[in-house]
C-alpha cells in the first residue's frame, strides 16, 4: 500500500445534506480523505419548499452518515442557521457561523477552505458578524448559481442553492472574500448511473448500500419521469479541496444577483474564479476507491 502523505489542508463543509441525494457522497468522500483536516461540518437549511424543518433534517442525516462511517475519531459539527437571511444587513447567528469566524481568524494553521454545498447563509452571517475575515486566507467554494452567458440553464429557476438565500450570496460576493464558484452547468456534469452505483458503491457494507439506495429513493420520490442516474453535483467542491488543479477556472469580475436570480455586475475592480470544467474521472474514482477501502 502507498504510504499516506500526512500533510493536511484545513477545511469546513457546510451542507444541506438532506436536501437531495448528492451531499451524502460529498461528505463521505471528504471524511475518508486523509489530507483534509475537517475542522467542522455544518448542517444547513434548504428552504421550506419540501419541509419546515430542513435544518433539523440535515442534522439528522449528518448524524446517520457519521454512524454508518463509524470513524475512529470524532468529527466536529455545528448547526447552521435555520433559515435564510431576512435581508443583506441582518445576520442569522448560529454555532456554524461562529465556527467559521473562529477558524478564519486563526493565524497558526495555514489557509482555510470552506465548501458550501447549499445556500451561503452561514458564510454571509459570519461576514456580517466579523467583516475582518474577508481579508484572511480563506477560500469559499460554492456549489451554486446559474450558468454564465448564453448557456441554457437546466432545472429550477433560480438555481436551487441560490434561491434558498439570494441575500446571502450577495453579502458573500460583495465582501471581497476569495470565492471559487461552481455553477449549475458544471456541477450537473458529475453523473452516475444506477448500474455504476450498483457495481462500485452498493457492495461496500451498510454505508455503500445506503448511499446507493438513497439515490434511487430520492429519484422515485421527486421525479415524475423514469430516470436511472443522478448528478453528484456537490462533489466538485471536495475535488477542488483535494486538488485545485483538477479544475479549469476562469477569472470573472464580481457579480451580484437580482431578486429573480439573474447575474448583475458587482465590483468590477475585484474578481472571483468560476469553474469551467472539473476532472470527473479523478473525482469519482477517488471517491469509489475510498469507499471500498473503508469497507475493508
Amino acid at each position: 500500500m502507498i504510504n499516506d502523505d500526512h500533510r493536511t489542508r484545513r477545511v469546513i463543509i457546510d451542507s444541506d445534506v438532506k436536501n437531495e441525494a448528492d451531499d451524502q457522497f460529498a461528505l463521505v468522500h471528504a471524511l475518508l480523505s486523509p489530507t483534509l483536516d475537517i475542522r467542522g461540518i455544518i448542517p444547513a437549511h434548504f428552504g421550506t419548499h419540501r419541509t419546515t424543518e430542513s435544518l433539523a433534517e440535515s442534522r439528522e442525516e449528518l448524524e446517520l452518515l457519521l454512524r454508518l462511517l463509524a470513524l475512529d475519531h470524532p468529527v466536529p459539527t455545528a448547526d447552521g442557521a435555520p433559515h435564510a437571511l431576512p435581508d443583506e444587513r441582518t445576520p442569522v447567528d448560529s454555532p456554524g457561523a461562529r465556527l467559521i469566524i473562529e477558524e478564519a481568524r486563526r493565524t497558526d494553521a495555514g489557509p482555510l477552505y470552506i465548501a458550501f454545498l447549499g445556500p451561503l447563509t452561514d458564510m454571509a452571517t459570519a461576514l456580517l458578524l466579523a467583516p475582518d475575515i474577508a481579508g484572511t486566507d480563506t477560500t469559499v467554494i460554492w456549489i451554486g448559481g446559474p450558468p454564465y452567458g448564453d448557456i441554457v440553464s437546466v432545472g429550477s429557476w433560480p438555481e436551487f442553492n441560490l434561491k434558498n438565500d439570494i441575500a446571502s450570496a450577495n453579502v458573500v460576493l460583495d465582501s471581497g472574500i476569495r470565492v471559487w464558484q461552481v455553477p449549475s452547468n458544471i456541477y450537473r456534469q458529475v453523473n452516475v448511473s444506477y448500474a455504476e452505483l450498483e457495481a462500485r458503491v452498493e457492495p461496500h457494507g451498510e454505508l455503500g448500500r445506503y448511499l446507493a439506495q438513497q439515490v434511487v429513493d430520492f429519484n422515485s420520490a421527486h421525479h415524475r419521469t423514469a430516470i436511472e442516474s443522478r448528478s453528484l453535483g456537490d462533489s466538485p467542491a471536495i475535488a477542488l479541496m483535494l486538488e485545485p488543479g483538477c479544475a479549469a477556472m476562469r477569472r470573472q469580475p464580481r457579480v451580484r444577483f437580482t431578486a429573480d436570480g439573474h447575474y448583475e455586475l458587482g465590483d468590477p475592480a475585484t474578481e472571483i474564479l468560476v469553474v469551467e470544467s472539473v476532472d470527473v474521472r479523478f473525482l469519482l474514482e477517488d471517491m469509489f476507491h475510498k469507499i471500498a477501502r473503508h469497507a475493508g
